[in-house]
């Protein structure tokens, strides 16, 4: 399970810093960047980033607690 944890964290951590965009997320920076307002494609970069780690948080959210849970159910033998 420490393991596991350790690759989705590194996993996480790469795309971090990725600023992969959609071809209407490049053209609306691109015009604003050539206006003199470079302030929006952080925010835009920031949102991307956001969207593709919400879910992934939302399944380890998940499954920590369902293995909490199961934890607690286990039988201890006698």
């Amino acid at each position: 399970m420490k393991k596991l944890s350790v690759i989705f964290f590194a996993v996480v951590l790469m795309t971090v810093e990725a600023s992969a965009q959609c071809a209407m997320c490049k053209t609306t920076l691109e015009n604003n960047i050539s206006q003199g307002n470079p302030g929006i494609a952080a925010g835009i970069n920031f949102g991307i980033i956001y969207l593709l780690c919400t879910p992934y948080l939302a399944i380890v959210l998940i499954a920590f607690f369902w293995f909490r849970a199961s934890r607690k159910n286990r039988v201890t033998p006698v």
